[in-house]
């Protein structure tokens, strides 16, 4: 600012006699009375300057700061439940500190008289910023507060493991939600492979067995990486005796995307099979400054109080909040301490409850946490196909498909000769694909110009033309008939195909055809221990055995399993809570009869849907309500409406 020309009159604003940013209420040179500031209002000033700021340069305030009002609800949310029972010596971290807030006000909060915990024990404050100008004004505060500003570092917390070696009290943090961390795969993922234990958990499968899992989300949002970071510096409650505590601000994604098995997914699961999550609290709508999309305060802890073990808390506060005068950006409202009070209130009842506050309403369901799992299975149909060797079909075989296009251009301009030696057609070829602007990598390339490939076609159509010759061009109502004479001729001829070049006859010449026989994939003999134990595994009598895939015939222990028409594959997603046999017999069967459950297919997955579990019907208005509508509009547009509608 010096070089700038611009310090001196930036000071005189702030030591001007006509500004008050004490927090005494004082009079101007003119005797007009200022108001004080609050510590509140300090904040609002700071984070509108910092809100002008940033879209001055386009950026997003939201990875800067989090409202001071939503602060004081996490604080309240984390440290009241055991404000008899802190610990002596207490670190708090925030791994996406920006300026500080989170850490400042917690310190605040238990040191303040009026809270009435009043902390005597020593508070370090540890957090972690990316952006070098908030890291700055972190790192100032906490050596303006009497803090070590060495505990702040800076630097990415998903690249580098900063505070690898510490364990936390308290943590709190709003992390940047729907930002890509694609730049930092490479520290996190070799591959598939997860090279960061902050980053895999052990959970088990629908058998029991324990797997490690991935537990990173889809590069274009890692807000649920800096949950696990959280988790990951937790402390034992032999540790400390109250465990930790974590109070972290997410989207609505962060509840509900990812399929089953998949890495936000699996991050739910463990959270709550682990019993970590306390509660969700649903915030107002446009209570950030740069966002006015519903965020949730997710509350953690790994020492729940026996009434809320094995439970979680879910709160909509959506309703509680009051309109500011004046948007602040997207903030176009704020808590209040009466609405802080009333959640804690409902945070600490811990029933399910409807309450009205001002007439603002406040609902509080608890649920188990197994009511958010569910079983993804696989419902299987079998393939049922028609077979004939008709000249359409088999001229298919004389092309490869994926590159279908460019072999038949050169078979129609440079003649059949392509199947006895590609390689004197290079040069034509390579002019044809990039006149026609048609791209093939380079194994394709290297295909398309090898004497190998059209051989092979070339040995497919004339073997599929001696299976015509002997077996006509009838059409098979039954694969398995049709199979058995294709290889009855192969053999009887002498012709050596390998198992992949007569699954390609088979399927060019064959076709799904709901009113033809099953395809049978095997017929396999399952008897004594063999069969006690898929009945024990699949959970089933052996009647039952059909639903999972296992067809008894007309023979003791033997049993027929179709193949599959990957095309009906349809997947079924089931609560924990309820048998997935039972699931099928009433939702699926009824319907499709044919079908069967492959269990080994199943994944095991949690989302946590606020919409569903909060939803409120509106009944449909009344036809005399519409009515009256209509006729008002009616009366105010000289009757255009009833010259439109013909009446």
């Amino acid at each position: 600012m010096a070089k700038k020309d611009v310090l001196l009159n930036v000071l005189e604003k702030f030591t001007s006699p006509y500004i008050n940013l004490t927090d005494k209420e004082i009079a101007d040179p003119n005797g007009n009375k200022m108001s004080s500031l609050t510590n509140l209002g300090m904040g609002y000033v700071f984070e509108e300057l910092i809100r002008k700021f940033n879209e001055e340069n386009n950026e997003e305030a939201g990875e800067h700061f989090t409202p001071r009002e939503v602060i004081k609800l996490m604080t309240h949310l984390v440290f009241e439940p055991i404000k008899n029972n802190l610990p002596p010596v207490m670190t708090i971290y925030d791994p996406a500190c920006g300026s500080g807030g989170m850490l400042t006000e917690s310190q605040n909060f238990l040191k303040d008289d009026e809270t009435g915990i009043n902390a005597r024990g020593d508070i370090y404050l540890y957090g972690k910023e990316i952006n070098d100008e908030t890291y700055a004004i972190c790192k100032s505060d906490m050596m303006i507060k009497g803090n070590n500003p060495e505990n702040i570092k800076s630097g990415s917390t998903l690249s580098v493991n900063t505070f690898a070696n510490e364990k936390f009290d308290f943590m709190l943090s709003n992390p940047p939600y729907g930002k890509s961390w694609a730049t930092e795969v490479k520290y996190i993922k070799d591959g598939n492979e997860v090279i960061d234990p902050r980053f895999t958990v052990t959970l088990q499968d629908y058998w029991g067995e324990n797997y490690e899992a991935d537990a990173t989300p889809r590069s274009s949002d890692g807000q649920l990486l800096f949950l696990m970071e959280m988790i990951d510096k937790m402390k034992s409650s032999s540790a400390n005796g109250v465990g930790s505590r974590i109070a972290s601000v997410h989207n609505g994604s962060a509840l509900f995307t990812g399929d089953a098995g998949g890495g936000e997914s699996n991050i739910r699961r463990y959270i709550i099979e682990n019993d970590l999550l306390d509660a969700i609290i649903q915030l107002p709508n446009n209570l950030f400054y740069n966002t006015g999309i519903t965020t949730y305060i997710w509350l953690l802890s790994n020492n729940k109080p026996i009434h809320r073990k094995g439970k979680v808390q879910l709160i909509d506060a959506n309703q509680l909040f009051t309109k500011l005068r004046k948007n602040l950006g997207d903030k176009n409202c704020e808590l209040k301490n009466e609405h802080i009070d009333y959640i804690i209130e409902m945070y600490q009842k811990f029933i399910t409850s409807n309450e009205n506050y001002d007439g603002k309403t406040l609902v509080s369901k608890v649920f188990d946490n197994r009511d958010f799992g569910y079983c993804k299975v696989q419902i299987e149909r079998p393939q049922r196909l028609k077979s004939q060797l008709s000249d359409e079909l088999i001229e298919t075989l004389l092309f490869d498909k994926k590159l279908e296009e460019p072999m038949k251009w050169c078979v129609e301009h440079l003649g059949q000769s392509c199947y006895n030696d590609i390689s004197v057609y290079k040069a034509q070829i390579e002019e044809y694909l990039e006149k026609e602007k048609i791209e093939l990598n380079v194994k394709d390339k290297k295909a398309l110009l090898s004497s190998k490939l059209w051989e092979k076609h070339h040995r497919l159509f004339t073997t599929a033309k001696l299976l015509q010759k002997t077996l006509g061009v009838d059409e098979f109502n039954d694969f398995n008939r049709f199979k058995i004479k294709v290889d009855k001729v192969l053999k009887e001829s002498d012709i050596k195909l390998t198992a992949t070049e007569k699954k390609v006859i088979l399927n060019a010449v064959s076709w799904y055809d709901e009113n033809a026989e099953k395809v049978i994939k095997k017929i396999a003999k399952i008897s004594g221990d063999k069969k006690q134990q898929l009945l024990q595994k699949l959970g089933c009598k052996e009647e039952q055995l059909a639903n999972f895939g296992y067809y008894p015939t007309a023979k003791k222990d033997e049993f027929i399993e179709y193949e599959t028409e990957t095309s009906l594959r349809d997947n079924e997603q089931i609560p924990l809570t309820q048998s997935i046999y039972d699931y099928f017999i009433q939702e699926v069967q009824p319907h499709v009869s044919d079908a069967w459950i492959n269990l080994p297919s199943v994944k095991i997955g949690y989302e946590i849907s606020f919409n569903k579990y909060f939803y409120v019907h509106k009944p449909l208005r009344s036809l005399e309500e519409i009515t009256q509508d209509i006729l008002a509009l009616e009366q105010k547009s000289d009757g255009i409406i009833k010259e439109i509608l013909g009446l």
